[in-house]
């Protein structure tokens, strides 16, 4: 059957895991592994850290922006309304642009010290 799942077993960053992944998939499954186990390595040695998790999102957020970076200049258009991305773009340009305000300020007081 098609549809049937078959367990896999994984290793990213010297831990296994165990991935539910239908036979058909298996090889693209075994690649992604390859792909993402050697960006956590070398974001491990970049930054000499053995925290997991801390290594782990920044895999995920380095291979996330690839992924955008190529649908950009594939022509696919980037994801902007929240239909798309599930995140209110709007809401967060404002936060952005409060923020930078916020540092806007907190170095204008600071510059009064050179």
């Amino acid at each position: 059957m098609p549809n049937d799942v078959t367990f896999l077993d994984i290793v990213l960053l010297g831990k296994e895991y165990r991935v539910a992944c239908p036979p058909e998939e298996r090889d693209a499954l075994q690649a992604a592994v390859a792909y993402v186990d050697g960006k956590m390595h070398e974001i491990a040695e970049k930054t000499r850290s053995n925290i997991a998790e801390r290594i782990a999102v920044m895999a995920a957020l380095n291979i996330a922006h690839e992924h955008l970076n190529l649908k950009a200049t594939a022509g696919t258009p980037q994801l902007t309304t929240e239909s798309e991305t599930g995140v209110d773009i709007a809401a967060l340009m404002r936060r952005i642009q409060d923020m930078e305000a916020q540092l806007d300020a907190a170095l204008a007081s600071q510059e009064k010290l050179f």
